[in-house]
């Protein structure tokens, strides 16, 4: 970033403060996710048996009443009559996608059964997997969610209602025998490392550590001043062209997605986090990926990746192996 130096970036905490208020904001709308009475159901996927796994399809009611999908490969042993057992003492991982996308394959998903884990990869609401969004969010939704619901009030933001959505997932994972494992994962890049670290935040004492990379939703302003809203912050653009073209309502716009910026639930996050950055990355800057990084009060590790962008960045994803396999 040729406008700010390294040491600056090493220190960089965001453009605009925490609100006051965040955590109480986030408590009260994870009353409302826990008030709401859980209703899932989870039932064999229709895909070949494979000995190492089952494929199941978990489908919840969320906040809103919409139905919501995730892929669930959960682990099985084989006992020593040749009968096969599901193992739910092995650790599970939350998988979560980028935007706007889907939980992908279930082939891609299955290199955790190999490291002898269990993956639970959740469809946003809306985007490329069947999960079901109902809408209703004041004002324009044409142009991305991150300006759905950003002309009412916070707590109608599309992604308010997701980490909501998440916490109904989280209770059901908690409470239910079918996901009784030993430990909890989180792993998740751009969209999936907003998701990921905010339910480490939002779920403190459950997640027992998290592999983030290159996390968006993070220090809108920025973004913003930086032109960098072209891409996957392209809603910002449009709001502000469309809805505010003399800047007179930009305030209470950012005032708002303050409650959904990653960079903001950093440090509520209290287990170890892997984080990575490619350093050409120009989807999400990288001098926002350094406010959320810095803002992480737990044990953490930044990998920088030079030349990479915002791609696929397979030396990440094998140090994954080892982050998570040391805690099991």
């Amino acid at each position: 970033m040729a406008w700010m130096h390294d040491g600056e970036l090493s220190s960089y905490r965001g453009s605009d403060p925490c609100p006051s208020d965040f955590d109480a904001f986030w408590a009260e709308r994870m009353d409302e996710a826990d008030a709401v009475a859980l209703e899932f159901d989870i039932a064999r996927a229709e895909l070949p048996h494979a000995p190492s796994c089952e494929f199941l399809d978990v489908w919840f009611s969320g906040i809103d009443g919409s139905r919501l999908h995730a892929k669930y490969i959960r682990r099985t042993s084989r006992l020593a009559d040749g009968s096969v057992t599901s193992d739910s003492s092995n650790p599970l991982v939350l998988q979560f996608h980028g935007y706007p996308g889907s939980s992908r394959s279930w082939f891609e998903q299955c290199s955790f059964v190999g490291m002898g884990m269990s993956v639970l990869a959740l469809d946003c609401p809306g985007q490329g997997g069947p999960s079901q969004d109902l809408g209703g969010y004041p004002g324009p939704t044409v142009s991305g969610h991150i300006i759905a619901g950003l002309s009412g009030d916070p707590a109608e933001l599309y992604y308010v209602r997701l980490h909501q959505d998440i916490r109904i997932m989280m209770r059901i994972v908690q409470t239910c025998p079918e996901f009784a494992h030993s430990r909890l994962f989180v792993n998740g890049a751009s969209q999936g490392g907003a998701l990921g670290l905010a339910t480490c935040a939002l779920n403190r004492d459950a997640i027992d550590r998290a592999a983030i990379l290159y996390p968006f939703l993070s220090d809108f302003r920025l973004v913003w001043d930086l032109g960098a809203d072209d891409i996957a912050y392209e809603g910002l653009r449009y709001f502000t062209r469309w809805f505010d073209a003399e800047g007179g309502d930009i305030d209470r716009a950012f005032g708002s997605l303050a409650y959904i910026d990653t960079k903001n639930f950093a440090h509520m996050v209290s287990c170890p986090v892997l984080f990575g950055t490619g350093t050409a990355d120009s989807v999400c800057p990288v001098a926002t990926q350094f406010a959320v990084f810095n803002n992480l009060d737990c044990e953490k590790r930044h990998e920088f990746f030079e030349g990479f962008g915002h791609e696929e960045i397979q030396s990440f994803d094998d140090m994954i192996i080892a982050f998570f396999c040391e805690a099991m």
